[in-house]
């Protein structure tokens, strides 16, 4: 923090907030944990209340866990305050909204704060969807105005998106940059654009996964699976979008999509609807892509493949540094790799794929399809190997490749052919809608990996993982699956594309 953010912030003392649902007490908790006053107010009856004697109970267990002293506990809940009117607000340097995402609700209240509230106040709206600008549009000070978003639980969720709307004045965003620093969190800045940071960001793995599944390319458990093992993912997208719950998922991914005048690239897939339209929620109605409870079934094991292993493996060279980490697993797990120019007869044949599928290395090399299997070396191959038949497999070389690469003890999925596997589509969309914000100028290329990986708990930042991989594998990755799917979907960011060809980092911004 600058000197000049450290002086922004003590100049705000009182914090008021409105609405004491989760998301509202959470910020009362960390605001008077860090010496602020706050002031507490909600149009249900009690609520206010409530919710301090909430805190309190929450600061007694933070006590019991050795996490605060009783001292700190005791001063956190004399910095509370309660109130009943609206207008008790008025001594308030910042004033943050956190109720219900409806537009004429936020205007209405933001314009009873305007006449409350000291000219030099800050109104600050923790809204995760709407327009910032839109919410600021009909007020006297729109300057004033900024967004504020905080992620839920907010004292575990330590990141917090600062939004200038078109009108917001820099010295408010500021503020609430030092503001949400001082109160412990890592404060990120955004303009106001659809799904700001996090929510924009995230659209990349759950719209993806379900693209795959969209394809019949895995089952469910299985695409979760190859994530988790392979990426890195902490969940699995059928796994999150069960905890979240589709019937908060489904529409901001809509939203997202319909504000940004249906982008491909974030397309939403109809099963969402299908789903809805049957209440299968996930875990807070039993079933949504898995079945929880005393229904739910056991986790899928693991393939057992009964085949004789592969003993001689031919392994296509068209992506160099691919096909040498497919040489090294094939010889760790006791494979002759044959360095003939063309496949033996007897040879299992092995293409590594770079968002293509099989079936087009076949073709561009002229391989027989039969004994013809793709393997995804571009991941991690230590926790589970993933290998990509074709429609002209034979079954038997099918079973000699599963038996062949998982016979270390490590599990190998086999899934259908499909553009850019599981792993690679995945984690390349996500690097290519990061790359669109930066290009976008969304928020700095900094605030962009800060941002994902504090708020949606990814391996990396999608920058610095495009990094890791190689902006140019990255980009070539795209250009194929953009080449062979036609979907613009997959067209790469001018931001990756310029960078990848001229040998920089992602986050290398421009003078």
């Amino acid at each position: 923090m600058t000197n000049e953010q450290a002086n922004n912030s003590n100049t705000i003392r009182t914090i008021g907030i409105v609405g004491c649902g989760q998301m509202g007490a959470g910020i009362a908790q960390i605001a008077a944990q860090t010496g602020y006053r706050v002031m507490l107010h909600d149009t249900r009856a009690d609520a206010a209340r409530n919710a301090c004697t909430t805190l309190a109970r929450t600061w007694t267990r933070l006590v019991e866990k050795g996490k605060l002293t009783a001292d700190a506990a005791q001063a956190a809940q004399g910095r509370l305050s309660p109130v009943d009117r609206l207008a008790d607000l008025a001594p308030c340097d910042v004033v943050i909204e956190a109720i219900v995402e409806n537009l004429d609700v936020k205007r209405a209240l933001f314009a009873d704060l305007e006449g409350i509230l000291a000219p030099n106040a800050i109104l600050a709206t923790n809204t995760s969807s709407l327009s910032v600008t839109a919410i600021a549009a009909r007020l006297s000070r729109p300057q004033r105005v900024a967004g504020f978003h905080f992620f839920n639980p907010v004292p575990l969720m330590r990141i917090v998106e600062v939004i200038d709307g078109l009108m917001t004045d820099p010295e408010v965003g500021d503020q609430l940059l030092a503001l949400g620093q001082a109160w412990g969190h890592v404060a990120v800045r955004a303009k106001d654009t659809p799904g700001f940071i996090v929510n924009h960001a995230g659209r990349g793995f759950g719209t993806e996964g379900l693209r795959v599944l969209a394809e019949n390319i895995a089952p469910v458990a299985v695409i979760d699976r190859i994530l988790r093992d392979c990426a890195g993912f902490r969940l699995g997208p059928f796994e999150l979008l069960d905890l979240t719950g589709l019937d908060v998922s489904t529409p901001v991914m809509e939203s997202i999509y319909h504000q940004y005048f249906e982008e491909p690239r974030y397309r939403p897939q109809p099963i969402l609807k299908t789903m809805q339209a049957a209440g299968l929620l996930g875990r807070k109605t039993g079933r949504g892509f898995y079945v929880y409870g005393d229904a739910a079934q056991a986790p899928l094991p693991d393939t057992t493949w009964s085949g004789t292993p592969a003993a001689t493996v031919w392994i296509s060279p068209a992506h160099p540094e691919l096909a040498e980490r497919a040489v090294r697993l094939a010889k760790s797990c006791g494979a002759r790799v044959s360095v003939s120019k063309q496949a033996e007869a007897d040879a299992l044949i092995v293409v590594t794929p770079l968002g293509e599928d099989v079936t087009s290395r076949i073709a561009a090399e002229q391989l027989d399809a039969a004994r013809t299997i793709g393997i995804d070396t571009l991941f991690d191959t230590s926790r589970r190997r993933v290998l990509i038949s074709n429609p002209a497999l034979d079954p038997e070389w099918a079973a000699r490749a599963g038996a062949l690469f998982s016979a270390d003890g490590v599990p190998a999925d086999l899934v259908r052919d499909s553009i850019g596997l599981v792993t690679q589509r995945v984690v390349a969309h996500i690097i290519n809608i990061a790359c669109e914000i930066a290009q976008q100028n969304i928020a700095s290329p900094d605030d962009i990996d800060r941002a994902v990986t504090l708020g949606l708990g990814y391996p990396a930042g999608p920058l610095a993982w495009g990094d890791q991989l190689g902006p140019a594998v990255v980009l070539a990755l795209l250009d194929n699956l953009a080449r062979i799917s036609g979907d613009p979907r997959y067209r790469p960011s001018p931001w990756l594309r310029r960078r990848a060809t001229l040998g920089l980092s992602l986050t290398t911004q421009e003078v």
